[in-house]
């Protein structure tokens, strides 16, 4: 795998070497993952420590929802959501923080706040200022695949060619975000599981992320929780499991074992305690050499 080292605002990662892993601080009232667990900032703020002393490398902080049918959130309720979390957050934590967003004023002030990454499912189409604040604050850049919006992406998602039309949209992303002047060594690529897709979509995504590796930059992919396995794991009586089931958390590290040995340098979770140990089994085989 290429190894990438990404330097920006006084820090410095190697991707590439080891899968790395990003925390999900979701400061939501309504997030179809936990349910609004962590919606005080008190709880939130410890929750992002303890992810950290698990082998969180970076704790990604968002307030609004973005689950299937959600809606926008004003810009002033999603900024006291997530500010003063933020602000705790960076005289804490001794790793980056992003900033989960899709609007530029609430990213700006973000920055403001301690954040340096940030993460625009959107890939700069929500907002047009977007680009030009992480080029100007020497940011990394999360771009994501999602067809439509969260209120409509999974309204009969339909893709004629799947992997060459995802491709597609992320080099277009990548060009539209060099375009504003981000360096494409402060970028980073997330194919969108779930957000646009079917169960086979997904699946086919996962099984298929070599794809996207000669889009030369580094990949991320968050499978965590979402619906394509709570699906797959429903039983006969079509009680679909609830996010937080411990057969959804199996079903989340086959996925994450499954992203990091098809190419994944990063992936997005919830549990970051049981993804690290997923990974250092993973990154341990991919690391191995055939004995002398």
């Amino acid at each position: 795998m290429k190894i990438y080292r990404l330097a920006w605002r006084g820090r410095e990662m190697e991707l590439g070497r080891r899968t790395r892993i990003m925390g999900i601080l979701n400061v939501t009232p309504d997030s179809f993952s936990d349910g609004g667990r962590f919606f005080d900032p008190d709880r939130a703020i410890a929750h992002a420590e303890r992810m950290v002393e698990e082998g969180a490398d970076i704790i990604d902080v968002g307030g609004e929802s973005t689950r299937p049918f959600s809606k926008p959130l004003p810009v002033q309720e999603e900024e006291q959501r997530v500010l003063p979390v933020i602000e705790a957050l960076a005289k804490r934590l001794p790793v980056p923080i992003s900033i989960d967003t899709t609007k530029s004023a609430v990213a700006r002030r973000a920055i403001s706040a301690g954040a340096s990454i940030i993460n625009d499912i959107s890939a700069l189409r929500f907002d047009p200022e977007m680009g030009a604040l992480a080029a100007s604050q020497d940011v990394l850049l999360i771009l994501m695949h999602m067809k439509g919006t969260p209120e409509n992406m999974q309204v009969s998602p339909v893709y004629d060619d799947l992997m060459g039309e995802i491709h597609g949209f992320l080099l277009k992303a990548i060009a539209r975000a060099e375009g504003c002047g981000v360096l494409r060594s402060h970028l980073i690529v997330d194919p969108g599981i779930g957000f646009g897709k079917t169960v086979m979509h997904n699946l086919c995504i996962i099984n298929h992320l070599e794809r996207f590796l000669d889009l030369d930059v580094p990949l991320l992919v968050g499978p965590s929780r979402k619906a394509f396995i709570r699906k797959i794991l429903t039983p006969r009586d079509g009680t679909e499991p609830k996010p937080d089931h411990p057969a959804v958390e199996t079903g989340t590290q086959a996925s994450v074992a499954a992203a990091a040995i098809r190419g994944a340098h990063m992936v997005r979770v919830h549990n970051v305690a049981n993804t690290r140990a997923t990974l250092n089994i993973i990154d341990a085989i991919l690391e191995s050499d055939p004995p002398l």
